[in-house]
């Protein structure tokens, strides 16, 4: 059963950083693509990133060049690093491979 769990998220203000992680269980981690999507209050589920299993990395557009996705093959761990924050960030994050959903974690960036 494969299970995500993300970590990090919480209270920054505009211009602060963060840094998310996924932590994968329950199948062959350095095999798997992974994304992060996020979803603000009224908004749909919206792409951020991904990663796939050779490190290759593709953004949205609106995070390119504040945010970076990285992964730990040896702690079976994504990570989302996340700089020059703005208010519009503020979402709930989620972790995606293997068609599972992590819980989410909430980052709120306050202006």
């Amino acid at each position: 059963q494969v299970q995500l769990v993300e970590s990090g998220g919480g209270l920054v203000q505009a211009g602060g950083s963060l840094r998310l992680s996924c932590a994968a269980s329950g199948m062959p981690f350095s095999i798997n693509d992974f994304s992060w999507y996020r979803q603000a209050p009224g908004n749909q589920r919206e792409f951020v990133a991904e990663i796939s299993r050779f490190s290759d990395a593709n953004y949205a557009n609106f995070v390119k060049g504040r945010f970076t996705i990285s992964r730990d093959n040896a702690k079976n761990t994504v990570y989302l690093q996340m700089n020059s924050l703005k208010p519009e960030d503020t979402a709930v994050y989620y972790c995606w491979t293997a068609d599972t959903w992590g819980v989410g974690t909430q980052v709120t960036v306050s202006s």
